[in-house]
């Protein structure tokens, strides 16, 4: 990740409009993933890699249901807080970015990169799939959602923000929220750096090339609709 935007997510930032905001956008994302688990009987077998994971402030849903959750995330603060977060849960490890190559080959159930190919390169993200595919078991699965297409605009991600802080009392953080992000570092990195976007037909050749069958999923993870979200198994 680009280290103007991994200082970015290590830092205090106006993504979040407030607490329930925050709160409701990573319950989201972890009911979700649970859905996604190939098990979830009384003895949960499945180990779960959550690359990119943030504050994962609803990790301890997806833990529930497997036998170990991996969150991988590289901003040091981030890490940390993670750590201290989930101290007291045994199956939920922290990870560096840099820990994922070392882990062992055909290991893993479930990878999960949500919200992070738009940070990576498409080369960083070309080795990313790379090493999913050596890591994950024969019937295991890499989904990689809030995948960004080349024609969604900024307004279409701020629609996206209110009419889900209407569905969740936050409407009116939302609004405010959105004119203190546009006065953000936010902003200024997103015109320097920029973000990296996918059509569907690209980002399906980088997940074949890397020897992985796909599928776009018929909604993304999370709650703006106007991106992407695909399944992908070894070929």
């Amino acid at each position: 990740m680009a280290k103007g935007w991994l200082a970015f997510w290590d830092a205090p930032h106006p993504i979040y409009v407030n607490s329930r905001h925050k709160d409701v956008h990573y319950r989201l994302i972890a009911e979700a993933i649970v859905r996604l688990l190939p098990s979830s009987s009384a003895q949960p077998s499945a180990r779960v890699l959550d690359y990119g994971s943030g504050e994962a402030l609803h990790a301890d849903l997806v833990a529930a249901s497997t036998e170990e959750l991996l969150l991988c995330e590289g901003a040091p603060k981030l890490r940390a807080a993670l750590a201290a977060r989930f101290a007291g849960l045994a199956k939920i490890h922290i990870i560096k970015p840099e820990d994922v190559a070392h882990l062992p080959e055909h290991s893993l159930d479930l990878v999960v990169l949500h919200s992070v190919a738009q940070y990576l390169t498409p080369d960083e993200t070309d080795a990313l799939f790379v090493l999913f595919r050596r890591l994950l078991k024969p019937d295991g699965k890499l989904i990689v959602s809030d995948v960004i297409p080349p024609d969604t605009s900024a307004l279409t991600d701020a629609l996206a923000l209110l009419r889900f802080g209407a569905a969740n009392g936050f409407f009116t953080a939302a609004a405010f929220g959105l004119g203190r992000a546009r006065l953000s570092d936010y902003w200024r990195l997103r015109s320097e750096l920029g973000l990296t976007r996918y059509d569907e037909r690209t980002m399906n050749e980088k997940l074949r090339a890397a020897g992985l069958a796909v599928e776009r999923l018929p909604a993304n993870i999370g709650h703006n609709q106007a991106r992407m979200a695909f399944i992908a198994r070894p070929a």
